[in-house]
């Protein structure tokens, strides 16, 4: 029980820290950009510092940009007439899938984001969008559909981020 408390006034140290920090006024624009993204139900605070400092600070030109430097782009493999899929690129920021969980390998964590995300707002235009998808019943269909959601979420996040669009039927939390 001891050790357990040796690692736990850290890291509730570090929880307040980062409360009374967003509680302060935005002084730059990520801070504003976390707040905003903070407010999204299914999307906490871990999850908006990681993309605020790892995607949305970045000067990406597009969606597709944003897709392929989060890495959940596909890889094709063409040689002549022969094209087949090799499954997820493996290009892209190591760090933007698995956030800062050390446990979370690859593509995981955004997958992981996607399917709480699915929790969270079921009223969504994408979860809606998902669940049409994935209403066949069939085998796979619902993780090929979980990346595409997960790419869908990133880059419906990134323009609310970027113009102030919020994708429809998303609910916000009210600002504290």
């Amino acid at each position: 029980m001891a050790r357990l408390q040796r690692v736990k006034d850290p890291i509730a140290e570090i929880e307040q820290m980062r409360r009374r920090r967003l509680a302060q006024p935005p002084a730059d624009a990520p801070h504003a950009r976390l707040v905003l993204l903070a407010r999204v139900g299914g999307v906490g605070i871990e999850t908006a510092e990681m993309l605020v400092h790892e995607v949305f600070v970045r000067n990406l030109r597009d969606r597709r940009a944003v897709a392929r430097y989060a890495g959940l782009t596909d890889a094709p493999d063409e040689s002549g007439t022969r094209r087949r899929e090799k499954g997820l690129a493996r290009a892209g920021n190591a760090r933007v899938p698995h956030g800062t969980n050390p446990w979370a390998e690859g593509p995981r964590g955004m997958l992981q984001r996607a399917w709480r995300f699915l929790m969270f707002q079921k009223d969504s235009a994408l979860a809606q969008w998902f669940q049409r998808r994935t209403a066949d019943r069939r085998p796979g269909t619902r993780k090929t559909m979980i990346v595409a959601l997960a790419r869908k979420l990133l880059i419906a996040l990134w323009r609310l981020v970027i113009t102030g669009e919020v994708s429809p039927g998303v609910v916000r939390r009210a600002a504290a």
